[in-house]
């Protein structure tokens, strides 16, 4: 088999810790890919792989070889971007997981933009709320709406989202409109459910330049951003939303904003991707296309002008 072949197998095996795994994401048999590093680990006379029933781990040999391989695939991806980009610009697949609303509503209607202007790439896209395992699932970026604790992926802050408080207009005229945060406790939100913990994320507001934290009452729970509108547009709960997105709502009425003295805090806005992988150029180009695209958006009033 061609050697650099064999490395992009050997790092995609080393990546996830499995031959399986790699082969379905190379889509090649799995026999393939275990004769593949067999024959790179036969070449070199070294062992690169620890192989168990369980599990696949890099040998400190091939942890050294692992780098190096790394560094040679980025450099010939990047070569090849001298020339490709002159004549036809990046190409190839660029796996991207978005959350559900950003996607359906920002990112999807500029698509036709992005690929006039790369046709030669495809997007593999994602759609969800849940934290994806980027190394696991193959995925090139993800964009992330919310507070970062993986230090293992690199970050790139786009901005913030505005959230406001609002509700249905429906639930305000059953339930009454509260007028300070001790009052939540009189009322019902819609609540959402971290996918990491599975337990519901708390009302937050902020006053005096603090952030405090409210339990309020919900009966029903979700994990989807458009499951979580839905649920107040039925009059369910109250709820805590970015702005951007609720425009037509707020201006037709269905939904009205309360708590305004108190709203949360701004939801950071970031690009990621897993650290110590080399950005192949169709992804590069893409992260800074949706970070121009969602730069505008994320500009908060004060950062405006």
């Amino acid at each position: 088999m061609d050697r650099l072949q064999s490395m992009l197998i050997f790092t995609r095996v080393a990546d996830l810790g499995s031959f399986t795994q790699a082969a379905e994401q190379l889509q090649m048999p799995r026999p393939t890919v275990s004769t593949a590093v067999q024959e790179l680990e036969d070449h070199l006379r070294v062992r690169l792989l620890h192989r168990t029933t369980r599990k696949v781990a890099l040998t400190e040999e091939g942890t050294a070889y692992y780098e190096r391989c790394v560094r040679v695939l980025a450099d010939i991806d990047d070569a090849e971007a001298l020339f490709s980009g002159v004549a036809a610009g990046p190409r190839g697949v660029v796996r991207v997981d978005l959350p559900e609303r950003l996607a359906l509503h920002t990112v999807i209607p500029a698509l036709p933009q992005f690929f006039r202007q790369y046709p030669d790439i495809r997007l593999v896209l994602s759609v969800s709320d849940r934290l994806v395992d980027l190394i696991q699932e193959g995925i090139d970026c993800v964009v992330r709406v919310g507070h970062l604790s993986d230090s293992s992926l690199v970050a790139r802050r786009i901005g913030c989202f505005e959230q406001i408080n609002c509700a249905a207009r429906s639930y305000l005229a059953s339930h009454g409109t509260p007028e300070t945060p001790a009052e939540l406790a009189n009322h019902l939100q819609v609540g959402f459910f971290s996918s990491q913990t599975g337990r519901d994320l708390d009302w937050e507001y902020q006053a005096q330049d603090q952030v405090h934290y409210v339990k309020v009452p919900s009966q029903i729970s979700v994990n989807s951003a458009q499951a979580y509108l839905a649920c107040c547009q039925a009059g369910l709960g109250i709820i805590q939303a970015p702005l951007e997105g609720l425009a037509e709502r707020l201006a037709s009425g269905e939904f009205e904003e309360i708590l305004s003295a108190w709203r949360p805090a701004p939801l950071p806005v970031s690009v990621l991707y897993p650290h110590g992988r080399h950005l192949a150029p169709r992804v590069r180009v893409f992260i800074e296309w949706v970070a121009q695209l969602l730069e505008p958006k994320t500009r908060l009033p004060s950062q405006a002008g």
